[in-house]
């Protein structure tokens, strides 16, 4: 579904409420699963990639009802669950097929798994290696590295895992599988990443210790079923809070949005270019802070992003790099080389789209270097099927002295499927 857009001379005013978080959804719908008792989430987000969790556990014998964005769960245990009478399809979810490679390969039976051709090309063996090394019987493309994947489940051993790469996905899968051991799974964390698993786990009984960059939990605990309010997605919010920077005459709120530190990078990256965002936390949901965050236009300056702050940012990297062609100088992008292992390589798609729109962009082999600040003109661009490149698209649109045109915007429905008509709703003639 093509889509041409204008946003010229418009700017981004009002207050906004996003859709709940993608990554604690996923999360909620897993340890509700696993949980004995009644499990409500609200505010649930009802994206592809969320409901690939859902279809994935009703496919093992979870009930879980829908009712718009609230989600109830029956759940009977992780004895409950049973094998699947046919493949469960994972679509485009990469939280979805990593983080239940770790489950499914200490539950004692066969399961087939398969994606769409874009998750059939993601690395799976940063996850399979360590499970491999907990007992995990897993086969698949390239011994695992790729689906469609087979397990035969159970019989796992707790182990000491050092990340390799800096990711919440692959941390998550390694916890959630000690879950099910017997004994204490360690997983040791050079950089901190997204934390919504730890912090989570508590509201449904378990506990998972963490000393320093060690984070253990103890197999065999017992979920017990629990109510869960999910914040606004801060990377759902991120599109609106960059676009509200240079889009002149901007002044924009976003209201009920997580503030989690793990996941703000983007504002302490704007704030580090001359962004003005007020960040205010207002109410604590679970273990999760949330608040509001006003935003409003401002002078940028180019800056260099590197190192710890990376991890933070990973999912926001295409829209920094955009707001950097509205940057006076040099931004320079480096150690994210974990974008080309995204829905699509988002190195080569952001230079790709950027330059297509006149931004002066180079790749570099582990990020970006933009030059601005560059008068942006529409042209046709491709979303290469990834959401947050068809969304970054869109708001370029704002500053284009002609139309934008985007070849595929229904990827967009994996992460935010009301973004056009929240993008409508805050969008202001100047």
């Amino acid at each position: 579904m093509s889509k041409e857009l204008h946003f010229f001379q418009q700017s981004f005013n009002g207050t906004l409420t996003v859709p709940g978080d993608k990554s604690m959804s996923h999360r909620a719908i897993i340890f509700g699963a696993l949980a004995e008792g009644t499990t409500t989430i609200e505010n649930f987000l009802i994206g592809e990639d969320c409901l690939s969790t859902i279809k994935a556990f009703q496919k093992m014998g979870v009930e879980i009802i829908r009712t718009d964005t609230t989600i109830t769960i029956n759940g009977k245990g992780i004895k409950q669950l049973h094998e699947p009478l046919e493949p469960i399809d994972f679509g485009n979810s990469g939280t979805t097929a990593r983080l239940l490679l770790g489950i499914l390969s200490g539950l004692p039976f066969h399961t087939v798994l398969v994606g769409d051709p874009s998750l059939s090309k993601r690395p799976m063996d940063r996850v399979t290696i360590p499970l491999k090394q907990m007992g995990s019987k897993t086969d698949g493309r390239e011994e695992g590295k790729y689906l469609p994947m087979s397990i035969r489940g159970g019989h796992l051993k707790p182990i000491t895992y050092t990340l390799p790469v800096n990711s919440a996905q692959v941390k998550s899968a390694i916890l959630l599988a000690g879950l099910l051991t017997e004994g204490e799974t360690t997983v040791v964390e050079p950089v901190q990443t997204r934390d919504h698993t730890e912090r989570m786990i508590g509201a449904f009984g378990a506990v998972i210790n963490k000393e320093g960059k060690n984070i253990s939990i103890s197999g065999k605990q017992k979920l017990s079923g629990a109510n869960v309010v999910i914040p606004g997605d801060i990377s759902s919010a991120a599109f609106f809070i960059a676009g509200a920077t240079f889009v002149p005459n901007s002044k924009l709120t976003i209201q009920d949005v997580g503030l989690n530190p793990t996941r703000t990078g983007l504002i302490d990256v704007l704030k580090q270019m001359g962004a003005s965002i007020i960040t205010t936390i207002t109410d604590q949901l679970g273990d999760e802070p949330v608040g509001t965050v006003e935003v409003e236009t401002s002078s940028l300056s180019g800056i260099h992003i590197s190192g710890s702050i990376i991890p933070r940012i990973i999912d926001e990297i295409p829209l920094i790099a955009l707001c950097a062609t509205q940057a006076e100088g040099i931004t320079e992008i480096r150690d994210a080389k974990e974008l080309r292992f995204k829905e699509t390589d988002r190195i080569k798609a952001i230079v790709e789209v950027l330059s297509k729109l006149g931004a002066n962009i180079t790749e570099l082999e582990d990020g970006l270097m933009i030059k601005g600040k560059t008068n942006l003109v529409g042209n046709e661009v491709p979303s290469f099927g990834d959401h947050r490149i068809g969304m970054m698209a869109a708001i370029a649109s704002f500053i284009t002295s002609t139309p934008v045109s985007i070849d595929d915007t229904a990827c967009i429905n994996i992460s935010y499927p009301t973004f056009f008509q929240d993008l409508n709703s805050v969008s202001k003639r100047q």
